[in-house]
């Protein structure tokens, strides 16, 4: 759900055993490097991946299953408290690809077809499909979904990271409480 309740685990397990963190970042790749911040949790059946760098705290995953997705436990993703299935189903709702699973049988998240983008209200851009998306620093990541600026005021280009209009910034202040990059213009 959040980068800095990630951020900070230290339980680390070797992989494969029930609802241990690994260091390993299925899926979480970017030009051949790991993701910094990225981490697998594992259980029997499943592996749930996270990478704060593109979650912009949606809280689908919180709201979907809070049994498996809770900031205030350490570690915050026990993906042994729900079927395998249940799990899947409620990380393909998180809309930025901040969350992907990798299934025992090896299966994964079957990109949508044909491609999707849904503009939001506030102008996010909700991209669903097999995406490539490269960063403003050349980095690549191949995803299912993704959340996009579509104001040019986000300094994650070209993810939002609600900080513009595109954001649900109005007079200066982001949905969050942070002040926007708009307002830092001013």
């Amino acid at each position: 759900m959040g980068g800095e309740e990630a951020g900070g685990e230290t339980d680390r397990g070797t992989g494969g055993t029930t609802g241990q963190e690994t260091d390993r970042a299925a899926g979480q790749e970017t030009g051949g490097r790991r993701r910094p911040g990225a981490r697998t949790y594992e259980a029997a059946g499943i592996a749930v991946s996270f990478d704060p760098q593109v979650c912009r705290h949606a809280a689908e995953c919180v709201r979907g299953l809070a049994s498996v997705f809770d900031t205030a436990r350490r570690p915050w993703i026990t993906p042994d408290a729900a079927e395998p299935g249940v799990v899947a189903e409620v990380v393909r709702r998180c809309p930025t690809g901040a969350l992907r699973y990798r299934l025992a049988d090896g299966g994964t998240e079957v990109p949508e077809r044909p491609t999707s983008v849904r503009r939001t209200p506030d102008g996010r851009l909700l991209l669903r499909g097999e995406l490539r998306v490269t960063d403003s620093g050349g980095a690549v990541r191949e995803t299912p979904r993704a959340m996009l600026c579509g104001c040019g005021r986000s300094a994650g280009q070209p993810y939002c990271d609600r900080s513009g209009a595109c954001g649900g910034g109005q007079d200066g202040v982001a949905r969050d409480g942070r002040p926007s990059a708009a307002a830092a213009d001013r």
